[in-house]
């Protein structure tokens, strides 16, 4: 009788234990390296070039938007304002949510314009890296259970005067990280 030899493919064991990662996540650029990791190996899709940055966007009506990616200028600005909320009320969930966003935004950057495409894309990646319970994909499955006065923004949503001036520049915002390796 022959031996059958069962193991898993090589690509199995590159994988990276993405929980562990984001537990250990010391800044943005590290939580936006698994976002990108986890999209290049999901969608076999990535975007060069492409910047993070925290600022100020400020509420809008009742609510406040966590992030947003502007194609013009190749970049994720993310709110500083629902980071700030986190760390008082819930700072458990505080890497989950930079994760969530920036995971949300970087789908938009590689292509993805339509909103609720978007958001099942990210709940799909979400669930398919974290699992149904965990907080990553509940923030994606309804980030309102968290953060209520969370909204997305509408087609043609257009930052502040203050943030659209600086996009092209570095004062007035925290640009954290570089798409590109070795920022």
């Amino acid at each position: 009788m022959g031996c059958v030899l069962l193991f898993q493919p090589y690509a199995a064991f590159l994988t990276m234990d993405y929980e562990k990662e984001l537990k250990k996540a010391k800044n943005f650029a590290d939580i936006f390296e698994i976002a990108k990791e986890i999209v290049r190996e999901y969608l076999g899709a990535e975007q060069a070039g492409l910047m993070v940055g925290v600022s100020d966007l400020g509420a809008f009506g009742s609510g406040f938007i966590g992030a947003f990616y502007s194609p013009e200028s190749n970049i994720i600005i993310v709110n500083k304002r629902p980071l700030a909320r986190i760390l008082q009320t819930n700072p458990a969930i505080y890497n989950y949510y930079i994760f969530h966003v920036m995971l949300h935004e970087y789908v938009h950057s590689i292509g993805s314009y339509d909103e609720a495409m978007t958001r099942q894309l990210v709940l799909e990646i979400s669930r398919h890296y974290f699992g149904s319970s965990h907080t990553v994909t509940q923030l994606s499955a309804d980030i309102s259970r968290f953060m209520p006065n969370l909204t997305y923004p509408v087609q043609g949503f257009q930052p502040p005067q203050d943030v659209k001036n600086h996009q092209s520049k570095t004062d007035g915002m925290l640009l954290i990280a570089n798409a590109l390796h070795g920022f």
